[in-house]
């Protein structure tokens, strides 16, 4: 899995409505090549963060296809004004501590993903296997108190600087504020060491979320 920020030059948004109309046309068909058999969610960051503006989520079998396909949308006019300021690669796997992981990430069913990256204190995998099952249930239970809060999470030991991906859906971001508030009373947030950045992602078509670049209308945007 791969979630990837973008940051678009403001000098872009000045250029010839067709060039830029053709940049997006290129991103797009990227976007759409790679979707065929794998899964590409996109998300637009416009309005809740200043230092990215549109977010990219894809999940393949192997990295060579992550590889590949960030690599052909490097080869698209857009990145060339483009600038990736936070990256975050992820596998799914079991999880120790609950029997409702997933190896796949959904396809979107919500109106907005909070994602953020999360590293636990080393006094964490120093408490015995039992005592961290033990801790582990008290938050998940209070998870199960937000049946309309859908977590995926992911895991990047020795693959990124963090050690998971954390990614929440809900349609209501007022309730995953509470439960994100809920959760430092949590015996396990003590072992918590990094939880920041926190995105804000609001769920989009590729071409409605490059529409959202420029302000553009997504009419003219389609292919």
């Amino acid at each position: 899995m791969k979630y990837t920020f973008l940051k678009l030059d403001p000098s872009w948004r000045r250029l010839d409505a067709d060039e830029r109309l053709a940049h997006k046309r290129e991103f797009a068909a990227a976007c759409t090549d790679f979707s065929d058999g794998h899964l590409l969610r996109a998300f637009s960051t416009i309005g809740t963060r200043g230092d990215t503006d549109l977010m990219l989520l894809s999940q393949a079998q192997n990295l060579d296809r992550i590889h590949e396909f960030h690599v052909v949308l490097a080869q698209s006019g857009l990145m060339k004004w483009a600038q990736i300021p936070y990256s975050y690669l992820a596998m799914t796997k079991v999880s120790e501590y609950s029997d409702e992981s997933r190896l796949e990430v959904r396809p979107a069913h919500a109106k907005y993903l909070f994602v953020y990256p999360f590293v636990k204190t080393r006094a964490w995998y120093a408490l015995d296997a039992d005592e961290r099952w033990r801790i582990m249930q008290e938050h998940i239970k209070l998870g199960r108190e937000y049946p309309d809060i859908d977590l995926n999470t992911s895991y990047s030991f020795g693959l990124d600087d963090q050690e998971f991906v954390v990614a929440f859906e809900t349609d209501d971001p007022g309730s995953f504020l509470d439960l994100v508030q809920r959760l430092r009373t949590t015996e396990s947030s003590l072992y918590t060491k990094r939880d920041t950045p926190t995105f804000t992602c609001i769920s989009a078509s590729v071409e409605r979320a490059l529409a959202a670049l420029d302000g553009e209308t997504v009419a003219a945007e389609v292919v």
